[in-house]
């Protein structure tokens, strides 16, 4: 127990004469010089509501107020805090536009403002405390906690503010006669209440400026993980690049060797790796490419987009597999990029081909309606287990399986699509049950 007591009574009086670290001190006492102003800039306005308040009941309720004692003083004071809140309303605003003024200006500005405040407060308590510092203090003390709440000041500062509170008991005490006693009373208070917005200056500028140092960390290692983000994409892709090249020599040697009558299996299995390996790299590039500029889109035929997808699809696979392309409509009209939306359908029908068997159709639907339309791609596949549905868009997803002829996946093709589709404005959604099949759906606007 004593150990803990020591540890924070140690804490505390480490709070006490806090610094900010060196690191951040400059970029802290800046901000804050701002955030600071605003305060005055709030506070004043608070204090000449409060005054011209007074002012108006004192105009009002003149006769009833003729027999309060000291009424001269506080009708000067009231002028006063008339005058003085609207200085540094003025000023307060003036220092937050313009960018002549330093930070050092803004600080001295906000530091006579505590003054001022203080000053006022203290001056209305001593008036009702019938000139006895020690007295009715509930106005002073809102003005204590005022600028020891509202306000991050600095340790030069504060100290400042604090022996001028002494100094002001001090001084007050030479306008009335009062016994030795009172006097020691009066100089004991104002040691108290010096303490007081001390202690709780430094603790709020303690959190304050903690909050702050935690805020400038956390952005550091955002950058630093947008940097290397960026490092990993720049890495990718070169790589994708160069692989590219060699892949793109790979397909078309096995195909000119099939094509002059060596077919065989082991060259179209080399084919076959070349073309999956050439679509991966292709995933990897669209991913990487962060700094991506919006695409063009011109009027399209929607119809005859899917139906030479599908054709050409058709022409790549297997004589058993069918791709059944079905439209409501002659001829549909919509605002795509050609390339990106052929590679995103792309992406659903090798899905839907991946998890098929090659005696299952593949059945691609096109329907207008009102001013919309449906596209769907759906298959008799294996379907998509409940548990990796809510990752399947996810780029990199762990939702990426094996396909049922040993095609690899690296999850990117349906976060790619649904990337594309909804560039386009369309929404891309899933029905599916396992060992049934799966449907994809885009719904978009026509033109």
């Amino acid at each position: 127990m004593l150990s803990l007591f020591l540890f924070q009574n140690h804490r505390l009086f480490q709070i006490f004469k806090y610094k900010i670290f060196n690191k951040y001190a400059a970029e802290f006492r800046h901000a804050y010089s701002y955030i600071n102003l605003r305060q005055v800039t709030v506070l004043s306005t608070v204090l000449l509501t409060i005054t011209l308040g007074v002012r108006l009941t004192s105009i009002f309720y003149r006769a009833e107020l003729m027999s309060m004692p000291f009424l001269p003083q506080y009708n000067v004071l009231n002028w006063v805090q008339i005058s003085g809140s609207l200085f540094f309303l003025f000023a307060a605003s003036l220092a937050l536009k313009s960018h002549s003024w330093k930070t050092a200006g803004r600080n001295a500005l906000v530091l006579a403002f505590c003054l001022f405040l203080l000053t006022s407060s203290f001056t209305v308590s001593y008036l009702f405390s019938q000139q006895n510092p020690k007295n009715t203090l509930t106005i002073f003390l809102t003005g204590i906690v005022a600028v020891s709440v509202f306000f991050a000041l600095e340790l030069t500062q504060i100290i400042i503010i604090s022996a001028y509170i002494i100094v002001l008991f001090v001084a007050a005490m030479f306008i009335p006669e009062m016994s030795t006693q009172q006097k020691l009373l009066n100089v004991i208070m104002s040691g108290v209440l010096a303490f007081f917005l001390y202690a709780c200056s430094r603790y709020g500028y303690y959190f304050k400026a903690e909050q702050f140092v935690k805020v400038k960390q956390l952005e550091e290692k955002n950058e630093e993980v947008v940097e290397l983000n960026q490092q990993k994409g720049e890495i990718l892709g070169f790589v994708a690049h160069d692989l590219r090249n060699p892949l793109n020599n790979i397909e078309a040697l096995s195909r000119i060797l099939i094509e002059d009558g060596k077919e065989d299996t082991e060259l179209q299995l080399i084919l076959t790796s070349a073309r999956q390996a050439k679509s991966i790299i292709n995933d990897l590039i669209e991913v990487i490419q962060h700094d991506k500029t919006p695409f063009s889109m011109q009027e399209t035929d929607l119809i005859a987009l899917i139906q030479g997808i599908c054709a050409n699809w058709q022409a790549n696979v297997n004589a058993e597999r069918k791709i059944n392309f079905k439209a409501t409509e002659q001829r549909l009209n919509t605002h795509v990029n050609d390339s990106k939306f052929t590679r995103a359908i792309d992406n659903l029908i090798g899905n839907a081909i991946k998890f098929s068997n090659e005696d299952t159709p593949i059945e691609v639907a096109l329907i207008k309606k009102e001013t919309t339309y449906e596209l769907s791609i759906a298959d008799q596949g294996i379907g998509i287990p409940e548990h990796l549905r809510a990752m399947l868009f996810d780029q990199f997803s762990k939702a990426g399986r094996t396909g049922l002829n040993g095609e690899k996946s690296i999850g990117l093709g349906l976060h790619i699509s649904k990337t594309i589709i909804e560039q386009h404005g369309c929404e891309l959604s899933l029905e599916t049950e396992e060992n049934k099949g799966t449907i994809f759906r885009i719904n978009g606007k026509l033109s």
